[in-house]
């Protein structure tokens, strides 16, 4: 049955994905964005419609917010302007409770939230973690008189396009001969694209799934070094990968607080310290069987023109 949906954080690449999913199914979208024009390669899913609105005003929210009922929002940041939270918790925190209290008043029926594994408000060790911990929070506390709520806490993810296995395949092709990797034992479970969006589609109205909180593991444990070794043989790099012991680590990540864009930073590394694996997978709940990183490689990855695997 098509819903009326309003997608929040739709134009990254989570969002994306999802939103060519959902339309596909045929499902009414309407994705707020900043920038709209920005995104106009959105604009040809035929049941998608992009609206210009600045999502942390309330009452814009719930002017959008009005006419649908289903609302999902995949909102959030690695990274910070500054150093001391806020804007984790600007983001994290504060935009969630006003998009639950917009819900809330307008009637919505459903909400879905997309957290993070380990996200935990008082025993987080970073700001990203802590801040996605009091959003869960939030959700929990104002969805208990509705909206059904479904909460999302995936491992890393990994796609075409995406800031894992890309980003270290571009730092691995400007970085000549030794590739210093800083938080190398840390543990994941990637967690492909196309199955954590088949995960939000399945719980759209599942009556069976509202007030959980599920999370989204591939089939797989691996470490860092693993991923990144796996980044460069799918764009054809040959490095040396020096894993870096722990106070080069910190100190690597005390230096690019600095460096624009923060592609690694402190509060990454201090989230790196725990490791990012499922205690129960949700996808298995949901019916879903998980791709592996080494399935989803060459998808995941363009080889570079004339490099070799």
């Amino acid at each position: 049955m098509p819903h009326s949906l309003c997608v929040l954080g739709g134009t990254g690449f989570i969002g994306s994905a999802l939103a060519a999913r959902l339309a596909a199914d045929g499902h009414d979208i309407k994705l707020l964005s900043r920038y709209p024009a920005r995104h106009r390669e959105l604009t040809v899913l035929p049941t998608l419609r992009l609206v210009r609105a600045d999502v942390h005003d309330p009452e814009v929210l719930k002017g959008e917010f009005r006419d649908r009922d289903v609302v999902i929002n995949l909102v959030g940041i690695l990274n910070e302007r500054g150093f001391g939270g806020h804007g984790f918790r600007h983001v994290h925190a504060e935009l969630t409770e006003k998009v639950v209290a917009a819900c809330r008043s307008i009637g919505v029926r459903r909400y879905l939230h997309m957290s993070a594994l380990n996200a935990d408000a008082t025993r987080g060790p970073s700001h990203y973690l802590r801040s996605k911990g009091q959003g869960e929070d939030l959700v929990r506390s104002g969805c208990a008189d509705g909206p059904a709520f479904v909460i999302f806490r995936p491992s890393v993810v990994f796609g075409p396009g995406d800031s894992l296995l890309n980003r270290f395949a571009g730092l691995l092709r400007r970085m000549p001969g030794v590739f210093p990797l800083a938080c190398a034992e840390a543990r994941f479970a990637p967690v492909y694209v196309g199955d954590v969006v088949e995960a939000f589609a399945r719980c759209l109205d599942n009556p069976d799934i509202a007030g959980l909180s599920l999370e989204l593991c591939g089939p797989e444990v691996v470490t860092l070094e693993h991923i990144v070794r796996l980044a460069a043989q799918a764009s054809g790099v040959r490095r040396l990968i020096l894993p870096l012991p722990r106070p080069l680590a910190r100190l690597q990540a005390a230096i690019m607080d600095f460096v624009p864009g923060k592609p690694f930073s402190t509060d990454n590394y201090r989230s790196a310290t725990v490791d990012s694996v499922c205690t129960q997978n949700g996808l298995a709940r949901l019916g879903i069987v998980p791709r592996s990183l080494r399935a989803m490689l060459r998808q995941s990855v363009p080889l570079r023109a004339g490099a070799r695997s």
